[in-house]
């Protein structure tokens, strides 16, 4: 049996560190998405929560139709609070 020569042994390892760094940088920007991701999520279901909010306990109709849906799934909070802001200067229809 051959032992493997010194050039191949080093072939090897720069194969292995190369495949490592890509793991990294692929795990590091996943972890990146993923936070991105998991932010905008957070945001819509924080943003259907104060919709329901603002109908049932504050007397605010906000109307739940597809323009509205849309917009709080996209911008969450931010939403909310313009179409409270355009219901309060009566420019969103109840």
């Amino acid at each position: 049996m051959a032992l493997p020569s010194m050039m191949s042994l080093v072939a090897y390892a720069i194969v292995a560190l190369v495949i490592l760094g890509l793991i990294y940088f692929i795990l590091k920007i996943g972890k990146g998405i993923l936070k991105w991701v998991f932010g905008i999520v957070i945001n819509s279901i924080l943003g259907f929560i104060a919709i329901f909010a603002l109908n049932y306990f504050f007397g605010i109709a906000i109307p739940l139709v597809l323009p509205v849906i849309i917009a709080t799934a996209i911008f969450g909070l931010p939403a909310v609070g313009t179409m409270a802001i355009l219901k309060a200067m009566g420019m969103l229809a109840a």
